[in-house]
């Protein structure tokens, strides 16, 4: 119930509560907030397996939201492949722009003259204006 508070927090809350309610009313105002946690707990409950009856399906919280919804209960998985495609070929043709740019990249590096060397190094080409992948 309390996984994301600390010790320390829920003593804090306590010590709040105790100076807020005092000594006599808290027992009652944590019996009262049990007991509503329960009902709220029943209640969603209760309207998950009316939805579940409702829809005919077995459902999680998860497919209530709006995306899983139509994904699952609207769309055949032909009409969803259909969608997930020109998605998919796009972020391809990113990543492969996104390679190109590195390897273009790697060709501006000029390369030093080594006095050692037979071979004179080449000349260094003008930088060249990349696109900016996170510009948008």
């Amino acid at each position: 119930m309390f996984e994301n508070l600390n010790w320390w927090e829920i003593l804090m809350l306590a010590v709040i509560g105790l100076l807020i309610f005092g000594p006599e009313r808290l027992p009652k105002v944590v019996a009262d907030a049990a007991r509503m946690l329960r009902t709220v707990r029943q209640m969603a409950r209760n309207a998950t397996s009316e939805l579940r009856e409702e829809l005919g399906t077995d459902i999680d919280i998860q497919d209530l939201h709006p995306k899983n919804f139509v994904r699952k209960h609207l769309l055949s998985e032909d009409e969803e492949e259909a969608i997930r495609r020109p998605l998919r070929d796009a972020w391809r043709d990113v990543e492969e722009v996104q390679h190109v740019d590195d390897v273009v990249e790697a060709r501006q590096k000029p390369i030093t003259a080594d006095p050692h060397d037979a071979e004179p190094s080449r000349p260094a080409t003008p930088p060249v204006a990349r696109w900016d992948s996170e510009a948008t």
